[in-house]
């Protein structure tokens, strides 16, 4: 671009206090168009070769790192990414994303229940959002749900259809809050000993950080609704599969279909890292549990 060109010279010092001009070449923006001397030609080549390579690095690692994600971690995560990227610059408008009860019962617009977990205005709650998200799903899928990925799909959509139920009750439009607060739940339930870290360097038993969360985000934006409902149904969730079987004596009236076995198969491994199902009170609970005392106990670990 012509206009936006000027001109740069490379000089070095002469003898006498001057300077003499070694280089000369033509800069835009972004870009060094060089002078005919072999030498500038040679540096400006150089120099772009250099910044080229070194983005080729950055999004090989990030490429890398994307991919060494466990697969419902990836997705969920990247379309979270996506979706507020989307609608931030307006290339799809957020009102086709939300979730409103007129436009999907009336009108039939069937994307939108999943369109609403994934979308949310950027900002800083989205970056908080987005830490929880990556950080309590991996330690899910990498820890109880380890070789088990029909399991933790399963949880993700009990979790998904009762947020979304709750949702065209109460006309909530967005749905990556309860979502993501009911897998930090879950995860809580099952590490409730382990120190966490919240801000100022406050810590304290993992039991307590969804209520933290909740409590917090009330006092600050005056929410907490949404909060409120992902406790609920991470709660719902946590009490048919775990604690209604196995401490109760109950039937286990949450079985994961076989469909979702037949597409994620098990893998061989088993529990590694965060989370262990609760240990069955009562003899014989572990037939009732649908498989769980098999999983193996995890490590109790710190933040």
């Amino acid at each position: 671009i012509p206009d936006l060109a000027f001109s740069l010279a490379l000089t070095s010092a002469s003898a006498d206090g001057g300077s003499q001009q070694l280089y000369p070449c033509e800069v835009h923006v972004g870009l060094a168009v060089c002078g005919s001397n072999p030498e500038s030609r040679h540096l400006c080549t150089d120099a772009r070769s250099a910044h080229l390579s070194a983005a080729l690095v950055t999004m090989t690692e990030i490429t890398d790192w994307f991919r060494s994600l466990p697969v419902f971690t990836r997705y969920w995560f990247g379309l979270s990414v996506v979706f507020p990227i989307l609608g931030r610059f307006r290339l799809v408008s957020p009102q086709y994303l939300v979730l409103t009860y007129d436009l999907f019962v009336r009108k039939f617009q069937i994307w939108r229940p999943v369109t609403a977990v994934f979308f949310y205005p950027m900002g800083f709650h989205y970056l908080v959002n987005l830490y929880f998200l990556y950080t309590y799903s991996i330690r899910l899928e990498t820890g109880l749900f380890d070789g088990h990925p029909a399991n933790y799909l399963f949880m993700l959509l009990f979790n998904w259809i009762c947020i979304v139920i709750v949702a065209l009750l109460s006309d909530l439009m967005l749905l990556m809050d309860p979502l993501v607060l009911s897998v930090l739940y879950v995860w809580c339930q099952l590490n409730k000993d382990v120190i966490v870290s919240f801000w100022f360097g406050t810590q304290f038993k993992a039991v307590y950080l969804p209520w933290v969360l909740f409590a917090f985000n009330m006092i600050i934006s005056g929410g907490g609704l949404y909060e409120l409902i992902g406790i609920l149904v991470g709660h719902l969730y946590f009490f048919l599969m775990f604690k209604y079987p196995q401490e109760f004596g109950g039937r286990n009236l949450l079985q994961v279909p076989s469909i979702l076995y037949h597409y994620f198969p098990n893998r061989a491994g088993g529990t590694s890292g965060f989370g262990q199902a609760p240990t069955p009170r009562r003899e014989g609970a572990d037939d009732r549990a649908g498989g769980w005392h098999n999983w193996g106990r995890g490590r109790v670990l710190q933040n």
